[in-house]
Parts: structure tokens; sequence; C-alpha cells
């Protein structure tokens, strides 16, 4: 581990002034970030700790929707009866995430700009444009199995590891910034890019800009949702892959539906595509395999992770059939 300078935010503009400085990182739970800076894949040289600002709330919005603070810890969030009764598919996520003890620390902004769980990324061994930009990509002649299907380029295919983002994608959730320049209003499928030859840009955030907060708007009244993550294992594993399914029914008829994806893009993916074969269609076998086959048109296999395609096809297979079924 490197040396490096630690402070602590008194104030939000405090925290986005200290944060602007050269090779400054925030630190909330420092679950992935403690992690990477002991693999010295991560060196920053100033640590400005925000624990001490006051955005640690969920609070309902005049509006009907949801005010989450990014200082929001994963299990508190989970367990909240308004998300519980309002949005299972962000608790369902949240509960399907890492262990107790991270999510007891883990924050909601952390989470959102949790990194890759990419095993070239995190070795320093191995060529990496994501952490040393030029230096080539070993995962894509290597042993890429957990990576990416959708998204990817020859710069970079490693997936993004949040369950929570997946949900809140599916939930059209909106990210709430502050900044040098002020605040800002990102919408979550704006605000990850894709690697295209800038891999180690992950998202659109500026340096010093801190995620304050994010809203999730109001469902209607009888809309379901599910999460649906599948692992190597039951317990404290990252999706092969995993379906996030929002949707309103008329009768047997989807009449509003939002598809999200994880384990299977470079950033949590909202598929358009599944969308648009559902809605107005009857809640059939035959529209959700047509739905699944709309959503992963796009998949590009690697060597070893072929398998992701169909997987996901009947994660969202099965995520619809527990969504629109009577209740």
């Amino acid at each position: 581990m490197q040396v490096f300078r630690y402070s602590q935010a008194r104030s939000l503009d405090g925290a986005v002034r200290s944060g602007a400085v050269p090779s400054a990182s925030f630190i909330a739970g420092g679950t992935t970030l403690v992690d990477l800076m002991k693999l010295n894949v991560l060196t920053p040289r100033s640590l400005v700790d925000i624990n001490g600002l006051p955005l640690d709330r969920v609070e309902p919005l005049p509006t009907g929707g949801l005010r989450i603070g990014a200082m929001v810890r994963n299990s508190d969030l989970a367990n909240h009866d308004l998300v519980r009764t309002r949005y299972a598919v962000l608790s369902e996520a949240l509960l399907s995430g890492a262990s107790p003890q991270l999510r007891n620390m883990a924050t909601t902004g952390g989470n959102l700009l949790q990194k890759t769980r990419c095993y070239y990324y995190r070795d320093t061994n191995y060529a990496c444009n994501k952490r040393q930009p030029g230096s080539g990509c070993a995962a894509l002649d290597g042993f890429n199995r957990i990576h990416a299907v959708l998204g990817g380029s020859d710069h970079c295919v490693a997936t993004h590891p949040s369950d929570m983002a997946v949900a809140m994608m599916a939930l059209e959730a909106t990210v709430h910034t502050q900044g040098p320049k002020g605040p800002r209003e990102i919408a979550l499928d704006e605000f990850y890019l894709v690697p295209g030859t800038t891999p180690e840009r992950e998202n659109v955030l500026e340096p010093g800009e801190l995620i304050t907060h994010v809203t999730i708007p109001t469902v209607a009244a009888g809309t379901r949702s599910h999460y649906l993550k599948l692992r190597d294992r039951a317990q404290y594993e990252f999706a092969l892959a995993s379906s996030a399914v929002v949707v309103s029914m008329s009768g047997n008829r989807i009449q509003r539906v939002r598809v999200a994806f994880g384990g299977v893009g470079t950033k949590p993916w909202r598929s358009r595509e599944a969308e648009r074969a559902l809605e107005g269609q009857d809640a059939t076998p035959e529209n959700f395999r047509r739905a699944a086959d709309a959503a992963m048109a796009a998949a590009k296999p690697l060597k070893y992770n072929g398998f992701k395609i169909e997987l996901a096809k009947r994660a969202l297979i099965r995520t619809l059939e527990e969504t629109t079924q009577p209740a």
C-alpha cells in the first residue's frame, strides 16, 4: 500500500474541494476501495472520508417516489419498509449481494461505483487497459468465463459487479451529484459508460464530483417486481447472469415493463429490446422467449463465456414468469 493523505470532510462543499485535487478518492464504506489499495490496483494520494456528511437517510418524495442518500448502508436500504413493500426488486438485489457484514458497511454511492471483479484488473502482473490505459486486455485471450457478452470492446470486456445498480436501472433511478460546477441530475442509464477505447472511464463523474443521493420515481399501484441472480454458489458470489423486471399488468397483458441485466454487460444493462418485445403483449412463454432472444441478439461471446447468453435468457424468462403470474 502506498502512502496517502487522509482527511475528514466536514461539509459537502469541503468534500468537493478536497476531492477535486489530483489523485484524490472519496471513501465511505471502503469495502472495495481498501481491498484494491492493498493490492496496489488503486493508489490514491489523498482519501477524503465522507462518513460524517448528512447523506444517510431514506425519505419518501412528495411525488410518491423515494430519495436515498449516498451514505445509506446497503443493509438499511434493503430492510427499509418502503423499499420492501414498494420496490421489492431493490431489496432482493441488495440482499443477494456480498455478506451481512459487508452490507452493513457498503453504501449506496459506493455500490454504484464499485469496481469490476475481473481477475486481470485486480492482478497487477497482467495487462489491463482499465487499470493502465494502453497496456492491453489480458481477458480477451485469457480465461474470460466471468466476462461481458454485452457492451465490450477490443479494449475491455470486464463486467460491472453491482446487483443494486441493476435493480435501480429497472426502476429508472436518477443519480444526483454535487461537484465543482454545481449540482447535476443524471439518469442512471446515462451515468455509466461502455468501455470503448477509454475503459478507464467508467462513468460520467468529473474530478471532485460526489454522489449525494439517488431518486427513484413512484411506481403505479399493482406494479410487481423481482430480481433473480444466477451464480456459481448460493451466497457471497457475483452474478454470472441476473435479471431485474418491473412490470404493470392489465389482466394477462403486459402494459408496461422495464428490464435490466447484471453479470453479462460492461455496465448494468437495460434492455429496451426486451421491453419493446413485451409491452402490449400477452404474458405467454412464447412472448417471454421472444423477448429474451431480442435482449441477447447483440451479445458477443468470448472463448469461455458463451453459456452466459442462454443463462441470461433463462434468467429473464424465469423473472417474467414470477412477476406476471396472477397474485
